[in-house]
């Protein structure tokens, strides 16, 4: 187990800006950050980071957390897992107690395929770059493909011998098991036997955003037809094909810095883009883009630029999936190498800057690329070019914003000669049948239905007297003021006022009345606070913000974060501005009257009761005093603390 020393150093270190600003593109916005969700599909950002107080918060969807948590749920890590991560982002020492016999069996099933997946990548890596088949076999292919040692590093590229079970022989003997084996692909079992499944090929180890190995590549370098040229990783608990970009890991940073993500095909293709100095490349890996790469994508940028090989029935194949990213909203530009060369081919012929010059200059919008090539092959047959107009009409109605729509229908009509009206009531016609589709109702009369055929709703009870507002308000001002000063009233107009710590001041009053909360969680943020003060020790928010309890540090987290800021240019312009804060001991004391308003109105509530079940004169006389004498510490509240008259 990690100490806890340790984990405080990870959690202080861990800038959360950083963290998530490798998995999701982060702007600037006032004092906090924005970008889109990477837990929800969403087109308008929601998700904030706030540096300051180092958590985040997704307004869309309410995930919410610090940096262990984000980790955690982005990558589906656990506690030790996401601070291991990030303890090697920061470099880190991680000291570890040493483990029970009982935990080391709570190691889970998916932590095994990950560490299998390592440990084969060190294997292949291995065998490359240190045995005499590795070197004379796989290693020569690569630099035959002219890729430079440094490059085969950091993409961590191996071989697999040419021997049926090498692998999956020496995987078994290191202590792995069979069925991880198998789940994870790297092994077939066969007339009970293991299989490798990339023996005699080259590996291209497939890396999570995170870096973490998932699954592999194997290209086959002899000439046997009865087996295929690539074989992949089959789906498995860690790998996700759909899900999935080639060297998303090291291209995330140059995309989010150039704002801007260059898509190709293959593995080589990558590589060879990385040799010529341009970084901001992924590939589908020969896959059908998937809405969940498309998505992966946004977060870093919304400019993609596809880069083909210049064969038209193939860019025309992926035309369907290209309308989907149009869709998303993001601006997509198609790149055509000259015939006969490929993003791979053409980087390792021509000079750095050359490849860069060429894929700047030669990127053209994907509506306007896809209306030339397909009028080139209209030759003047009025059945094909009203195929056409509709092809790209259709194309148009997909993106979302209605300006760039425009924009669009103004340049096809150009390049198609037809008039901007035609094209623009074609596109009306489109998108008001995707408004009826999606509303089917729309048009119908009302239906009429009898009351006793309509729906009933179940019957819910709510508590009138629930305090849980007034307990959450409490436990937000502990959470963001604790340490801060307010000055308490003497008791006449002559005594001056004391100053005291709001967490003090707090904690006092409520122990003084004997109050607790009813919410389990706030209880427990309360009786940290109570602990504490016993021995003159005020929490600070960030305690509970990085707490141990799931269900504290969420509440803490939701607490104190607010989407609104208050801009600079007021204080710049010497323009005074009453916040909480300015009057926060008028705050704190209002809290702790209208809880113990409430709490008196439920108490008052549980007296009537027992006033209409008592039979005996005696009990009414005592309940009815104790009864007289709540109204009236109710009524002194509510009107001297809280400006307000009670009549009940």
């Amino acid at each position: 187990m990690i100490n806890r020393d340790t984990i405080d150093n990870i959690v202080t270190t861990a800038r959360i800006e950083e963290v998530i600003g490798d998995y999701v593109n982060l702007r600037r916005r006032g004092v906090n950050m924005l970008g889109l969700c990477p837990f929800h599909n969403e087109k308008t950002p929601s998700f904030t980071v706030s540096p300051a107080k180092g958590i985040y918060k997704c307004f869309g969807c309410g995930k919410a957390g610090n940096s262990v948590n984000f980790i955690m749920e982005h990558e589906h890590f656990s506690y030790p897992e996401a601070l291991k991560y990030l303890a090697r982002k920061y470099n880190i020492e991680v000291e570890e107690e040493e483990q029970t016999p009982e935990q080391l069996l709570e190691l889970n099933e998916k932590e095994s395929l990950y560490n299998l997946s390592l440990y084969a990548q060190q294997f292949f890596t291995k065998t490359l770059l240190e045995t005499a088949e590795g070197k004379s076999v796989g290693l020569s292919y690569f630099k035959e493909r002219g890729m430079r040692d440094d490059l085969i590093h950091k993409f961590q590229l191996g071989f697999s011998p040419d021997k049926w079970d090498a692998f999956s022989e020496n995987a078994v003997q290191n202590g792995y098991k069979k069925e991880f084996l198998v789940k994870t692909g790297l092994s077939i079992e066969k007339d009970n036997r293991l299989i490798d499944r990339f023996h005699s090929r080259v590996i291209f180890p497939i890396h999570s955003a995170s870096g973490r190995v998932i699954g592999f590549g194997g290209r086959i370098l002899g000439s046997d037809k009865n087996r295929p040229k690539y074989v992949n990783s089959p789906e498995s608990d860690i790998y996700n094909k759909s899900k999935t970009l080639y060297g998303i890991y090291f291209a995330k940073n140059a995309i989010i810095s150039k704002d801007s993500c260059l898509l190709v095909e293959g593995y080589t293709d990558v590589i060879s883009m990385h040799q010529a100095g341009i970084e901001n490349v992924v590939a589908s890996s020969g896959t059908s883009l998937t809405h969940d790469q498309v998505r992966m994508i946004q977060r870093y940028t919304s400019n993609i630029s596809i880069l083909y090989d210049g064969d038209p029935a193939g860019i025309k194949a992926s035309f369907r999936g290209i309308d989907m990213i149009v869709e998303q909203g993001m601006n997509v530009k198609i790149v055509l190498f000259p015939d006969g060369e490929d993003p791979d081919s053409y980087a390792r012929k021509h000079h750095p800057t050359e490849v860069e010059s060429f894929v700047n200059e030669n990127a053209v919008n994907f509506i306007l690329f896809k209306t030339r090539l397909l009028l080139g092959e209209t030759q003047n047959d009025p059945i094909k070019k009203t195929a056409l107009i509709r092809e790209i009409v259709n194309t148009i109605a997909l993106i979302p914003d209605s300006i760039s729509r425009s924009v669009y229908v103004k340049e096809c009509s150009a390049l198609m000669a037809i008039s901007e009206q035609v094209l623009m009531n074609e596109l009306n016609k489109i998108l008001r049948a995707k408004l009826k589709k999606s509303s089917p109702d729309a048009d119908k009369d009302l239906e009429v239905v009898p009351a006793e055929q309509m729906p009933t709703e179940p019957q819910v009870d709510i508590d009138l007297y629930s305090s849980e507002y007034q307990e959450r308000d409490i436990i937000r001002l502990l959470l963001l003021y604790g340490h801060d000063i307010i000055t308490i009233p003497g008791n006449t107009a002559e005594e001056e006022g004391v100053p005291v710590q709001v967490a003090d001041y707090v904690v006092v009053d409520l122990v003084r009345d004997d109050l607790t909360f009813e919410n389990s969680t706030f209880r427990s943020i309360f009786e940290e606070y109570k602990t504490n003060a016993r021995n003159d020790i005020i929490p600070d928010g960030d305690v509970f913000l990085n707490h141990g309890d799931k269900d504290i540090q969420s509440v803490a987290v939701n607490l104190v974060f607010t989407n609104y800021t208050l801009s600079p240019n007021w204080l710049k312009n010497n323009i005074m501005i009453t916040t909480e804060k300015t009057r926060l001991d008028m705050h704190v004391m209002f809290a702790l009257r209208a809880y113990k308003a409430r709490t008196l109105d439920q108490r008052m509530a549980e007296v009537l009761k027992r006033l209409k079940s008592a039979t005996d004169p005696v009990e009414q006389n005592a309940i009815q005093k104790e009864f007289t004498e709540m109204k009236n510490e109710s009524v002194r509240i509510n009107k001297n603390g809280l400006g307000r008259v009670i009549t009940r």
